[in-house]
């Protein structure tokens, strides 16, 4: 490869979300070879969807034939150890058969962690973070993970799944589970609501139906998502989408395609999350499928919903009467609505290194830690439901 091309692309891939292993051979020659039409000259910083696309690599080739055993050191990972219960609720308003991951408080009037996670993912995502979060708390705070319709485990009713995936529908369907598990607001915990990616814009806007409803939000916590960048990169999101492997031939091998990758960095939490994220290919006696295991959520299904799921963001989130925090993993992503807002002291910012944008898989305990700060502050200014006047007995 010329030194022209070598820096060339060098400073392509520098613009994507994170650290890639070098280009073999064979790559560098097909990457010559297509030097004129490459596209991705000019992608921004990937941030606000599910499981980014990574440009070829090894083992990620669509015309790759030959499959290699299971590696056990990246076999799956029950999450029965991370939260108490695992359950599926019924929620006949929506229609769905939800998958919620729930380990309570110790105290039935504490808090309670509502977590949504984001695009491609599932609940289980926050498994590692849940089980500190409970362990540092000593069981003060409670937390609860779901699974979004067309995602995980939770399954449609109906006979034909509704994949619509408008962000009005998913903050229905939020609004609707919470519910469903605490049918009496005046009897349910308090909620801090935890969103990450696409779950931070649904936990967002559902703020304040959640607060019609009667249920005490202590507030809300967004983890790496801001509306100007990831609007920004979604003209791009076709063309990553197009070097994404379609599947993998086993768990393992999709576990270790998210770790190599540095998608997710943090091997145990992926050992952990992302098996629910694949569903068995369909067996057919005619036609054998090119991968044993396929993307549970195709993000490609999900395009005409991206634009919605992020427009008005920014607004929404410092608008939001209740205590705001946003979480990433650099300070060059905040647009400009959040930097005035920052500066005004309308949320607290917090940024966590060392990570990529799934940052509660690869650092559970650092966000831990900030969640738990968060949580302590705000639930020490959260004032009784009936204040006495002054003089009164």
């Amino acid at each position: 490869m010329s030194d022209l091309l070598r820096s060339t692309m060098s400073a392509r891939l520098a613009k994507l979300p994170m650290d890639l292993p070098p280009l073999s051979a064979e790559e560098e020659a097909e990457l010559e070879e297509s030097e004129s039409g490459d596209a991705l000259g000019s992608l921004p910083g990937y941030r606000g969807l599910g499981p980014p696309a990574i440009p070829r690599q090894a083992g990620g080739s669509k015309t790759r034939t030959a499959k290699k055993p299971p590696n056990p050191d990246f076999a799956p990972i029950s999450g029965a150890d991370y939260f108490s219960e695992a359950l599926q609720v019924a929620v006949p308003g929506r229609q769905l058969d939800c998958r919620v991951y729930y380990t309570p408080p110790k105290d039935a009037n504490g808090t309670v962690l509502v977590c949504h996670h984001g695009a491609g993912y599932a609940g289980l995502s926050f498994a590692s973070l849940a089980q500190e979060l409970v362990g540092m708390s000593r069981g003060e705070v409670g937390v609860m993970s779901i699974d979004a319709r067309r995602h995980g485990k939770t399954k449609s009713t109906q006979d034909k799944e509704d994949e619509n995936l408008e962000i009005g529908v998913l903050v229905e369907d939020f609004l609707h589970i919470l519910c469903a598990v605490w049918a009496q607001a005046a009897t349910a915990p308090t909620l801090l609501l935890v969103g990450h990616s696409m779950g931070g814009s649904v936990v967002t806007r559902a703020v304040p139906r959640i607060q019609e409803a009667g249920y005490r939000v202590s507030g809300i916590a967004v983890l790496d998502v801001v509306e100007g960048t990831a609007i920004d990169a979604l003209p791009h999101m076709h063309s990553l989408l197009n070097a994404r492997p379609d599947g993998f031939d086993s768990v393992e091998e999709a576990v270790e395609w998210h770790f190599k990758t540095k998608t997710i960095r943090n091997s145990h939490s992926a050992r952990v999350s992302v098996p629910g994220i694949f569903v068995p290919a369909p067996s057919s006696a005619s036609t054998a499928a090119p991968h044993a295991y396929l993307w549970r959520t195709p993000l490609r299904s999900t395009a005409p919903y991206w634009q919605g799921w992020f427009s008005g963001l920014s607004a929404a989130f410092l608008q939001a009467r209740t205590a705001r925090l946003l979480v990433l993993a650099g300070t060059d992503r905040l647009d400009k609505e959040l930097m005035i807002g920052q500066m005004q002291g309308k949320f607290q910012l917090a940024v966590v290194s060392g990570v990529g944008h799934v940052l509660h898989e690869d650092d559970p305990m650092q966000v831990a830690e900030i969640l738990l700060e968060f949580w302590r502050r705000n639930d020490r200014l959260r004032m009784p439901v009936k204040v006495k006047t002054v003089g009164e007995a």
